[in-house]
């Protein structure tokens, strides 16, 4: 059964800011994934397009995956749903990525600028 991986915003835009290729830095990482995108991601991306070129590229690349439903914060929609199905998440937040680290939530980042690591699997 595929890994679900969760995207946070900020790795929404990565592929727009450094060129990575988030499905197949998912796919050499993990293999087989379901990747999807918490509402509250999707708000927070809607949110930041209004302004910012980047972001509405985010936004078209968020809608390609699934959407789950989810409340409160983008940060705390990722962290309830990685820890309630034991979830990967893709994030290079770093206040984010301490609270996963905390939690022991398996985590995808971005090193040097071109490609993901794990950490926590």
């Amino acid at each position: 059964m595929p890994r679900l991986v969760l995207l946070d915003a900020n790795a929404l835009l990565m592929p727009f800011q450094f060129r990575v290729n988030l499905d197949r830095e998912i796919q050499r990482l993990l293999g087989d994934a379901d990747v999807a995108v918490p509402k509250p991601v999707l708000a927070e991306l809607e949110f930041l397009a209004e302004r910012d070129r980047e972001a509405r590229a985010g936004l078209r690349l968020a809608r390609r995956y699934r959407v789950i439903d989810a409340t409160g914060s983008a940060d705390d929609a990722l962290l309830d749903l990685a820890g309630t199905n034991r979830a990967v998440v893709v994030t290079n937040d770093q206040p984010l990525l301490n609270r996963l680290r905390e939690k022991g939530i398996p985590r995808l980042r971005l090193r040097s600028r071109n490609h993901l690591v794990a950490e926590g699997l």
